[in-house]
């Protein structure tokens, strides 16, 4: 469980409570003087009684209860004002995917049949498939990343733009650029964060994984890794350079960010990877706290308005 803040800057005005808290006691000590320089005390002990009630005296005089409320009510304002949200395990019914296809040349190699690119296409359109009360967005990468479909729930353009992928022309293979791109698409989603990441090779280029992982962490994105490949690799564009896959890494982004890691060496695989990701209901939810709290303060400002002209009212 964790709570964030869309405005943290907003928090800002948390300083106004010391503030207030200052003025209150100062006002009160102010008030204290002048009661005694001007008090009738015979009216006060026909209020109070001839014996007198010290904590009701105690009471009235510091107006505790509508210092309390007045507190607590400017908090949950600010509060609201900054967005807060709260981020809880449970079982979500809704979610919003970004999946990110390793586009580099070396997905040309065909250790797995057509090829890893091709394949990877197909488990992941035949995954959009069968996808319902679900968004998906699109994105593929090498040494850069590419948004091929923005967050829709759209399920043919989506399952098109993985169709249309390509091997780029970009050299390297940029998996924290890949991690930040598909994390910004699902920023804005109040759906489930999930993003579905493949690859065959090894992080080269641009941001550092660990710098992705934050990224995600701090928007609450779930991310499941697939590395794809034969454990006897395989070779692209005639040539005999062999893709290695780095496990460990692609491990490392699954377990810091509560996703899992699979392990595709060959199409059925991959589809078995595609399937649990489908299957799984337990992810990251977000409740959105500022219309409550808004609501909470207007309750206590009406709370403090009504005792402050019955209970509280000041004698003229």
């Amino acid at each position: 469980m964790e709570i964030v803040f869309t405005n943290p800057a907003n928090l800002w005005m948390l300083v106004t409570i010391p503030l207030l808290i200052i003025t209150h006691f100062f006002v009160l000590s102010a008030l204290k003087i002048r009661a005694f320089r001007f008090a009738n005390f015979e009216v006060i002990k026909r209020i109070v009684g001839p014996v007198g009630n010290e904590r009701n005296v105690r009471m009235i005089s510091s107006n505790t209860l509508l210092f309390l409320l007045r507190v607590f009510a400017l908090l949950f304002l600010i509060l609201a004002a900054a967005g807060i949200t709260l981020w809880y395990q449970g079982r979500g019914s809704k979610f919003s995917y970004a999946i990110a296809i390793d586009a580099s040349s070396s997905m040309l190699a065909t250790d797995i049949s057509p090829n890893r690119v091709e394949a990877a296409k197909n488990a992941a359109e035949l995954f959009v498939k069968q996808l319902s009360k679900a968004k998906v967005g699109v994105i593929d990468f090498a040494g850069a990343s590419f948004v091929k479909q923005t967050i829709t729930d759209d399920m043919s353009s989506a399952r098109a733009s993985i169709s249309n992928i390509e091997v780029e022309n970009v050299g390297g293979t940029a998996i924290g650029d890949a991690i930040i791109t598909s994390t910004n698409m699902l920023a804005q989603e109040d759906n489930a964060r999930v993003i579905i990441l493949i690859t065959d090779g090894q992080n080269n280029v641009g941001a550092d994984p660990k710098e992705g992982i934050e990224h995600a962490n701090n928007e609450n994105v779930v991310i499941y890794t697939i590395g794809i490949g034969s454990e006897q690799g395989g070779t692209f564009i005639k040539t005999e350079l062999v893709s290695k896959l780095d496990e460990e890494t692609l491990k490392m982004i699954a377990e810091q960010t509560g996703g899992r890691y699979f392990r595709a060496a060959d199409e059925e695989s991959l589809q078995n990877a595609y399937a649990e990701i489908a299957a799984v209901s337990t992810q990251k939810l977000s409740l959105k706290l500022s219309a409550p709290f808004i609501l909470v303060a207007i309750i206590l400002i009406f709370i403090e308005w009504t005792l402050l002209n019955t209970k509280y009212r000041t004698l003229p």
